[in-house]
């Protein structure tokens, strides 16, 4: 912090005698001088300076940059060039990702200007909100989003730009092979917007903990990102969105495999010691798979997201990057409380004089449980305002009150561990009184803990407390904004059904709305097709099962044989997993006989021993499908009957 002082002391000398200068970092940055208090360092490995300059427009704002030495940035500015043309593609088909792509200009040998976007955070400070293990839970990025964005208009916004921008960052990091990607790496905008950060290590170059790679996924998607986009912790319609937007943006790319191959291949003599040789771009070509059809494609990167989502070890070393970032956390570091957007005090607020929890109150969004109505009442006469705060927002307070004060002058805390179901009506009641409790005792607790922050804030209205003074309306579905009607209780279906050289493709993509079983369980859906007439039943097809969802994502090609992407080509498999693809469906059918023919879909819970469940059926007539060119669309699903796109 003294060298950092130093150096900022010769820099105000360098605008007192120059007056103002631009930025390297682009012409159209005139500044005027530093801002001292504003100026600091991160705590990485090259220790880069966050520097604020004096922007000399008198109606903008501070120009905040990074400075950083000891890290090659013609790597990062490369990369940065290499999403910046991908942005361009998407949005010149139509597909616009909502990337945020950040300037950055290498002023040397070795050091460089990295433009600072506002507004944003890392998820590392987003998880650890919720304690050191954040990275472990679901919640953290959605309870994030909520507090900067309350109105119910202003989330739905955030969670979309999220969607999108989080499945160009997942299609871009995997196709340059970006790696090194821990959690102060990948960045959240307050608008949902999420973006990557320190290039540092690409193509494939990934960092080793010994003979192990850090990097063990395809790519960073992790269960609380799926979380964001689910809208709760089961798979919804809006995750068969996500994985469509990251599919076609991955095909879009691969159009363009040559484009990044030779532009990859022009820098190959520049010194970037990631990309010197020839095995460098071939790790492009692999990525982007040129010699496969869309179809396969689609069916290999959906893969790649289960993948992704299903690995232990990204989680684990977000976790391992918590523990080595806690040396660095200074001990004037106030606790904060993760819910509020904002810190208030008794100067601001005015004195709480009492305290009363009047009710608990069901709630269905973002998940099951019970809320807490609390009426808080200052020394203002008149003023009352209602608060309501889960079970969990009140033990992060204690938590965060523990880290202050030792627990002689804290009030016990209710137990969290109940017998029998922990959301249930007599639960929530016996809690009510536990907790008015432990309220009373805290505002009549010393001063120091009584009048502290963290209490102010926890009883500081929110947004959405507004509506504790009266009835919760009713609940609206997580994804009530993406999934139209479906008219039907069986759910739907959407295909991709193609025919081509005496063959027909049909690829099964997703299903949406799926009842669930007479004893209230999720089903373990899975498709079959029949063409009919077919009195042998040697056209029956199957895909995979999924587990425990009325929204599954397949994006297979219904068939026989498999090809395994996980093993050398050539080797039989021997197993059932996620990475066997069944291929091509009906070969060898002319178009005069397919046009008799009838598509019979059916949609079953696997049992185990007992006998598989039909949750729905569609039949396609596909005389009635103009097979010329693909068909894409939903089917719904309902008794025997003929389905219509």
């Amino acid at each position: 912090q003294a060298i950092l002082r130093e150096g900022l002391e010769d820099v105000a000398q360098f605008f007192k005698a120059h007056g103002s200068c631009r930025l390297p970092l682009s012409p159209s940055l005139l500044v005027k001088g530093i801002v001292p208090r504003d100026c600091s360092y991160f705590n990485s490995n090259a220790v880069p300076l966050k520097l604020s300059f004096q922007n000399v427009d008198p109606l903008g704002e501070n120009i905040r940059v990074i400075f950083k030495c000891g890290d090659d940035l013609r790597q990062d500015m490369l990369t940065l060039q290499m999403i910046r043309i991908m942005n361009k593609i998407w949005v010149q088909e139509g597909l616009d990702m909502r990337m945020v792509i950040f300037r950055c200009f290498s002023t040397g040998r070795g050091r460089g200007m990295v433009e600072m976007i506002p507004n944003a955070e890392t998820l590392r400070k987003i998880q650890v909100e919720h304690g050191v293990t954040g990275s472990f839970k679901d919640r953290p990025l959605a309870d994030w989003l909520q507090k900067h964005n309350p109105e119910e208009d202003e989330y739905e916004k955030a969670v979309e730009n999220f969607i999108y921008s989080c499945a160009g960052c997942c299609v871009a990091t995997y196709v340059l092979g970006i790696c090194d990607r821990h959690n102060d790496n990948i960045m959240l905008k307050t608008t949902g917007h999420m973006f990557h950060i320190d290039f540092g290590r690409f193509l494939g170059h990934a960092q080793m903990f010994g003979n192990i790679k850090r990097d063990r996924a395809p790519f960073v998607f992790t269960s609380d990102m799926a979380y964001v986009i689910n809208g709760g912790d089961k798979p919804s319609s809006r995750f068969h969105d996500f994985v469509d937007l990251c599919c076609q943006a991955y095909n879009l790319i691969r159009k363009h495999t040559h484009l990044f191959l030779n532009l990859l291949g022009l820098m190959l003599s520049c010194g970037i010691p990631e990309l010197s040789d020839l095995e460098d771009l071939k790790y492009v070509y692999d990525a982007l798979r040129p010699q496969d059809s869309d179809a396969d494609a689609t069916t290999y990167f959906t893969r790649l997201i289960e993948s992704s989502l299903g690995s232990v070890a990204t989680k684990l070393n977000f976790f391992i990057h918590n523990l080595a970032q806690m040396k660095f956390t200074g001990s004037d570091a106030r606790p904060t409380l993760s819910f509020a957007p904002r810190t208030h005090t008794l100067k601001t607020s005015g004195r709480i004089r009492d305290v009363f929890l009047c009710r608990h109150e069901r709630v269905f969004n973002p998940s099951k449980g019970y809320t807490y109505v609390v009426k808080v009442q200052r020394d203002n006469p008149g003023e009352v305002t209602f608060v309501q705060r889960t079970f969990e927002e009140f033990q992060e307070l204690h938590n965060k009150l523990r880290l202050l004060f030792p627990s002689s002058l804290l009030p016990s805390f209710p137990s969290r561990f109940v017998i029998g179901r922990s959301r249930g009506e007599a639960v929530a009641e016996r809690r009510k009184e536990e907790l008015n409790g432990y309220i009373w005792h805290l505002i009549h607790a010393a001063p120091e803990v009584a009048e502290c922050d963290l209490i102010y804030t926890f009883f500081h209205p929110l947004p959405r407390d507004e509506k504790a003074a009266g009835t919760n309306p009713t609940p609206k579905p997580a994804d009530a904004t993406w999934a139209r009607s479906l008219g039907k209780v069986g759910g739907e279906v959407k295909l991709s059904i193609s025919y081509k050289n005496n063959k027909l493709f049909i690829m099964v993509m997703h299903i949406r709305g799926l009842p669930p079983l007479q004893d209230g369980n999720d089903p373990d859906p899975y498709v079959k097709t029949y063409l009919l007439p077919d009195p042998q039943k040697t056209t029956k097809r199957k895909t995979k099962v999924a587990r425990k969802t009325c929204n599954p994502t397949y994006n297979e090609m219904v068939g026989g044989t498999g090809m395994d992407l996980g093993r050398p080509q050539g080797w039989p498999c021997l197993r059932v997993c996620p990475l066997c693809v069944p291929q091509l469906v009906y070969d060898g059918i002319p178009r005069g006989d397919l046009e008799q023919r009838e598509l019979r879909l059916s949609v079953l819970s696997e049992e185990g021993f007992w006998e598989n469940i039909l949750l729905g059926e569609v039949g396609i007539r596909l005389r009635d499908l103009d097979l010329a060119q693909e068909k894409m669309g939903w089917f719904a699903l309902g008794s025997r009957g003929h389905g219509t796109l």
